[in-house]
C-alpha cells in the first residue's frame, strides 16, 4: 500500500464541505413574509455550529434563507447583498425582491457544477407587494405562495401544504412556522438549535427566536428577563 494513502485520506476529509442540513422555508401573508430557519450546522456526523443565522440580509426589505454548503451559500449572500446596494445607490430606487431573486438564480446556474446552494428570497417591494422565490439546486427560480426546503422539510410538507392558508393572519402563521420548525428539529437529526423567524411588512423587519422548549422561551434561570419577559424567573428543569 502507497505510505501516502492515510495522508491523502486526511487531505480529502479536511476539504469535505461544512453543509446546512437545515430546514428552511418562507410564507406570504397578506402584510408581508414570514420567514424560518433552525440553527444547526452539521460536518458529516459533527455538529459545527448550533446557533447559525441562516435567514440573512440581501437588502432592508429583502431577505434570503440558505441551505446547503454553508461556505457556498454564505459567500453568495454576501455577493448579491454587495450588488443589490451598488444597484440602490446607482438607481436611488427600492430594490425588487425579483431582481434579489434573479441575481441568486443566476449565480447558482452559472455555478451549478460546484455550488451546493437551495436559496430561498422573501421580501416586500412597493411595486409587487409581499414575494416569496425559490431558487432550488442548479438555479431554477420559482414564485410560490409558500416555499421550504433543506433535509428536515421532508417531515413537514404535509403539515405545511394543510395547514397554510394565502390570507393566515401574522401570528397564526407565525405560530405554524414556529410548530413545523420544532417538528423538524425533533425528526431530523441534521436540524436543530433554536427557530430563528423574521416577519418583513411595508414598516421594516422583525426578528424572533424561539427556543425549543413548550413554551418556545428558554428555560435557564434569568434568560426571560434578558429577552425582555415579564414572567417570573424559570428554573432549570432536570
Amino acid at each position: 500500500m502507497n505510505k501516502s494513502f492515510w495522508l491523502d485520506l486526511d487531505l480529502k476529509a479536511s476539504f469535505t464541505p461544512v453543509e446546512c442540513g437545515t430546514t428552511i422555508m418562507a410564507f406570504e401573508f397578506a402584510d408581508g413574509v414570514v420567514l424560518g430557519a433552525d440553527s444547526r450546522t452539521t460536518s458529516n456526523c459533527m455538529v459545527s455550529n448550533r446557533v447559525t443565522d441562516k435567514i440573512n440580509r440581501i437588502t432592508d426589505n429583502v431577505y434570503c434563507c440558505r441551505s446547503g454548503s454553508a461556505a457556498d451559500t454564505q459567500q453568495l449572500a454576501e455577493e448579491v447583498s454587495i450588488l443589490m446596494w451598488r444597484r440602490k445607490m446607482h438607481t436611488g430606487q427600492q430594490t425588487l425582491v425579483r431582481d434579489v431573486a434573479a441575481e441568486f438564480r443566476d449565480k447558482c446556474y452559472t455555478g451549478r457544477r460546484c455550488l451546493l446552494a437551495g436559496i430561498i428570497v422573501g421580501g416586500w417591494d412597493d411595486l409587487h407587494g409581499a414575494q416569496v422565490y425559490n431558487i432550488s439546486l442548479g438555479g431554477m427560480m420559482t414564485r410560490e405562495n409558500f416555499s421550504y426546503g433543506g433535509t428536515g422539510s421532508i417531515y413537514i410538507s404535509g403539515m405545511l401544504r394543510d395547514a397554510y392558508r394565502p390570507n393566515m393572519e401574522k401570528e397564526d402563521l407565525v405560530l405554524l412556522v414556529q410548530s413545523a420548525l420544532k417538528q423538524a428539529i425533533y425528526h431530523d437529526s441534521f436540524s436543530g438549535g433554536v427557530a430563528r423567524i423574521a416577519i418583513i411588512t411595508k414598516e421594516g423587519i422583525e426578528r424572533r427566536v424561539y427556543y425549543n422548549t413548550s413554551t418556545g422561551k428558554a428555560q435557564a434561570t434569568g434568560a426571560d428577563e434578558i429577552l425582555g419577559s415579564s414572567e417570573a424567573k424559570k428554573t432549570r428543569e432536570s
